[in-house]
């Protein structure tokens, strides 16, 4: 039933026709695979890991001893 619908709806399409509609899915297939991947790389552990370590950070004051920023960690 699909194939008979496709076959009836694009029997006036001219192979310039086809070309062109065969870049626009192209094109938009790659448009949505990069907006997948700006989507899926917001929510990564990486960047949650990254975001914890900034907050972590700024909520621990500097501890200084005679002057020195005391090095933590290692």
């Amino acid at each position: 039933m699909r194939v008979g619908q496709f076959i009836h709806a694009s029997r006036d399409l001219d192979w310039d026709a086809v070309a062109n509609i065969t870049g626009d899915l192209a094109t938009t297939k790659k448009t949505i695979q990069t907006l997948n991947n700006r989507l899926n790389g917001m929510h990564s552990p990486k960047l949650a890991d990254q975001e914890l370590m900034l907050e972590l950070m700024q909520r621990q004051p500097n501890q200084q001893m005679n002057g020195h920023i005391k090095n933590v960690g290692g």
